[in-house]
């Protein structure tokens, strides 16, 4: 199957990702996967957008080369963001964040999760979070560089960020602070 098929093709929901040719239906989100993501992208917005830096986006289709992925978090540099005639958000981006986050669900296995995350940095992705909530971990990939991973029993290591959000510190017990009602 081509990119042009499968985007032709009704959307699913859960989302599917396209990779290799292949569709992947995404697993339908739960509580902490939900609040996470949720939480994460304001807390990312809070940092980013006052000043034009960035923008955080949950369950945004990206295209990356050949590839149609959709993010738990797609995160684009200003100067990347998709912007239509009327200067208002496009909805389609046509390009891989420059960060994205993606949240383990309880079923989902992290090989085709990683094959996600290697798929955007392959084509410009900066950096790429995988948040495990079962295992309280952030493993971190970015491009030509070992996987780090920062595991909760190491609470006041900062966690790697992009280089536009220079400045902005978060350790993993922020982001599984999120996590409390």
């Amino acid at each position: 199957m081509t990119l042009e098929a499968f985007l032709a093709l009704p959307e699913t929901e859960p989302p599917s990702d396209f990779i290799d040719g292949q569709i992947i239906q995404k697993p339908m989100p739960q509580g902490k996967h939900s609040t996470l993501q949720l939480e994460f992208s304001n807390v990312v917005n809070a940092v980013v957008r006052p000043n034009k830096i960035a923008r955080a986006f949950p369950e945004l289709r990206c295209i990356c080369g050949e590839n149609a992925l959709v993010p738990d978090i797609s995160v684009f540099t200003w100067e990347h963001l998709a912007i239509d005639d009327d200067g208002e958000i496009a909805n389609v981006f046509s390009t891989p964040p420059d960060w994205m986050i993606e949240i383990l669900s309880p079923k989902q296995r992290y090989p085709k999760v990683i094959k996600k995350i290697q798929c955007c940095l392959h084509h410009g992705t900066r950096m790429g979070w995988l948040i495990d909530p079962n295992d309280r971990a952030v493993l971190i990939h970015k491009p030509t560089q070992e996987v780090q991973v920062v595991l909760i029993d190491e609470p006041d290591t900062l966690l790697p960020m992009p280089d536009f959000m220079d400045g902005w510190s978060y350790t993993i017990v922020d982001v599984f602070n999120l996590l409390r009602a």
